[in-house]
């Protein structure tokens, strides 16, 4: 079902200890989880750079790859995930990406950063099943949303009226109303659900604002 309203916690983990602490406290509380993937060289940071397992969870994941060769992380990885995200800066060969993953029967994705247009993207619309927006400069759990990114949203929008639309930055309750209301319908938060005394509640307060 396109275009269905979703909140998506994102893990960021340098351990599978701890990994699976954070895989525990969203567990049965969203049915999508984002697992961002960090080599330290696309991004100032590193997180699920190590062969990580999560086969033992009932949720399904989504890659967010912040690094600088999705396809080498691709070719190894593809099946631990329902879906890959790939930065469109980081990508060579967009259409051999889609393929492949799409070959393996994968959704894929690609983000764009904060700079990065919506026209670069807008070849390869008809052929992805989401796009991501970040509104915050990625690598971090927290860091600070830039409303200047909400128009993009809104221009992906008319482009292509059916497509998944996903924010990853920033996304809080003070945010999220106007992140809906510039059009997208999957919203990834970090930190403000991690970081939160209960998760439940978190994801309760966020999903109750876009209803």
């Amino acid at each position: 079902m396109k275009n269905r309203k979703m909140i998506i916690p994102a893990i960021i983990a340098r351990t599978q200890k701890e990994l699976d602490k954070k895989l525990n406290t969203v567990e049965g509380y969203s049915e999508l989880v984002q697992l961002d993937i960090m080599d330290g060289r696309f991004v100032p940071n590193n997180s699920l750079d190590f062969d990580f397992d999560v086969s033992g969870s009932n949720t399904s994941f989504e890659a967010h790859l912040m690094i600088t060769d999705p396809m080498g992380w691709i070719e190894k990885n593809w099946w631990k995930v329902d879906t890959i995200i790939v930065h469109f800066e980081s990508c060579e060969k967009p259409g051999d990406i889609i393929r492949f993953v799409k070959d393996k029967g994968k959704n894929i994705g690609f983000a764009i950063n904060p700079e990065t247009a919506v026209h670069n993207v807008k070849p390869y619309l008809d052929d992805i099943d989401q796009l991501l927006v970040m509104t915050v400069n990625p690598g971090f759990y927290g860091g600070k949303f830039l409303p200047e990114t909400l128009s993009k949203i809104s221009e992906a929008r008319k482009i292509k009226p059916d497509l998944d639309i996903e924010v990853d930055g920033g996304v809080t309750p003070e945010t999220i109303k106007s992140i809906d209301d510039a059009g997208a319908n999957m919203f990834v938060s970090g930190s403000y659900i991690l970081k939160s005394d209960g998760v439940k509640e978190a994801i309760d307060s966020l999903r109750k604002l876009i209803q």
